[in-house]
């Protein structure tokens, strides 16, 4: 063999080894970058995904401050219309008290009737001892005769006046029992069944 045929034996291992060389590299590259994409691509999915959590969670968060929002609101409107109820519900009760105040003599009269026959009643007995405000007091004395047509055979002994808006105390003559018919005592022992019967007339319905 001569010196140049020796020279370009070694040019084409050497070309060889290269081209070899270079489908090695380029089947590195060619993975490298397919295991890129598929790096990129899960990394996409990955972001994707996340962002649709972010998302959802958003929309549910959202929803819990609109349904909050909206349970504060109907709880103030709520709060707002007890309280104008309950304004109004005092107003006529209120405007019940002057009425009753100012009754004229001839009706109020007759509520007396109906106080003392039924305290009359509750106590049992024909003799009794009465209280009330001077008006009152001065109804019984000034209309006794009309009294005892409409109570029967019981006696009165009127007492000192006291301080109501109207109606009476009626007691045992010693003081040991006695029912308290005053309007204040009744709009007390009533005041339930007083509120619910003017919100019923003021709002159609059962107060609450």
């Amino acid at each position: 063999m001569t010196t140049n045929g020796a020279n370009d034996g070694a040019e084409l291992i050497i070309a060889e080894i290269n081209r070899e060389a270079e489908r090695q590299i380029e089947g590195i590259l060619a993975e490298a970058r397919k295991e890129a994409e598929s790096l990129m691509a899960e990394a996409r999915e990955r972001a994707e995904l996340r962002a649709s959590w972010i998302l959802r969670k958003a929309r549910t968060q959202a929803e819990i401050e609109r349904q909050r929002i909206v349970a504060a609101a109907k709880l103030e409107v709520r709060k707002r219309k007890l309280e104008v109820q309950e304004r109004l519900i005092r107003e006529a009760i209120e405007g019940l008290r002057e009425r009753l105040r100012s009754m004229p003599d001839d009706e109020y009269f007759g509520v007396l009737v109906d106080l003392l026959r039924e305290a009359i009643a509750e106590l049992g007995g024909r003799e009794f001892k009465v209280s009330g405000n001077e008006r009152t007091l001065r109804l019984i004395e000034e209309r006794k005769e009309e009294l005892k047509g409409e109570l029967g055979d019981v006696e009165l002994h009127l007492g000192e006046p006291i301080d109501s808006m109207g109606g009476v105390v009626v007691m045992k003559p010693d003081g040991s029992v006695r029912v308290d018919n005053t309007f204040e005592a009744r709009m007390e022992r009533f005041g339930e069944e007083l509120r619910t019967a003017v919100a019923r007339a003021l709002f159609g319905v059962r107060e609450g």
